[in-house]
Protein backbone atom coordinates (compact mmCIF):
# COMPACT_ATOMS: atom_id res chain seq x y z
CA UNK A 1 0.00 0.00 0.00
CA UNK A 2 1.29 3.28 -1.02
CA UNK A 3 0.68 7.10 -0.27
CA UNK A 4 -1.51 7.07 -3.35
CA UNK A 5 -3.67 3.99 -2.72
CA UNK A 6 -6.98 4.41 -1.87
CA UNK A 7 -8.77 2.33 0.22
CA UNK A 8 -12.17 1.65 1.90
CA UNK A 9 -11.68 1.84 5.18
CA UNK A 10 -12.66 4.48 7.85
CA UNK A 11 -10.60 4.99 10.38
CA UNK A 12 -10.58 7.72 13.69
CA UNK A 13 -7.81 10.37 14.07
CA UNK A 14 -7.14 11.88 17.66
CA UNK A 15 -4.34 13.82 19.08
CA UNK A 16 -3.77 14.96 22.25
CA UNK A 17 -0.99 15.29 25.59
CA UNK A 18 -0.69 11.99 27.64
CA UNK A 19 -0.01 13.09 31.20
CA UNK A 20 3.90 11.63 30.69
CA UNK A 21 4.31 14.97 28.53
CA UNK A 22 4.56 13.59 25.33
CA UNK A 23 1.86 13.76 22.68
CA UNK A 24 0.08 11.28 21.40
CA UNK A 25 -2.21 10.63 17.71
CA UNK A 26 -4.26 7.52 18.36
CA UNK A 27 -6.05 5.93 15.16
CA UNK A 28 -8.90 3.61 15.56
CA UNK A 29 -10.27 1.40 12.43
CA UNK A 30 -12.76 -0.94 13.25
CA UNK A 31 -10.82 -3.91 16.44
CA UNK A 32 -7.10 -1.88 15.15
CA UNK A 33 -6.01 1.17 17.75
CA UNK A 34 -2.65 2.28 16.97
CA UNK A 35 -1.07 4.83 19.64
CA UNK A 36 1.51 7.33 18.66
CA UNK A 37 3.48 8.97 21.01
CA UNK A 38 5.97 12.13 20.27
CA UNK A 39 7.76 14.05 22.29
CA UNK A 40 7.08 17.85 21.78
CA UNK A 41 9.75 18.68 19.09
CA UNK A 42 9.15 15.47 17.13
CA UNK A 43 4.93 16.62 17.32
CA UNK A 44 6.13 19.93 15.82
CA UNK A 45 8.49 18.48 13.22
CA UNK A 46 5.09 16.26 12.51
CA UNK A 47 3.13 19.30 12.00
CA UNK A 48 5.80 20.97 9.74
CA UNK A 49 5.32 18.29 7.67
CA UNK A 50 1.31 17.78 7.58
CA UNK A 51 1.94 21.95 6.59
CA UNK A 52 4.19 21.21 3.96
CA UNK A 53 1.93 18.24 2.42
CA UNK A 54 -1.29 20.38 2.20
CA UNK A 55 0.98 23.55 0.72
CA UNK A 56 2.07 20.32 -1.89
CA UNK A 57 -1.83 19.19 -2.30
CA UNK A 58 -2.39 22.85 -2.49
CA UNK A 59 -0.83 22.93 -5.99
CA UNK A 60 -2.08 19.29 -7.54
CA UNK A 61 -5.12 19.53 -10.06
CA UNK A 62 -8.03 16.87 -8.84
CA UNK A 63 -8.66 14.12 -11.03
CA UNK A 64 -12.09 14.33 -11.72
Amino acid sequence: MGINSERDLEANLQIGPTDQGMVRLFISAGDLEVPMDFDPEEAEEIAEELRAAAAAARKVKPRR
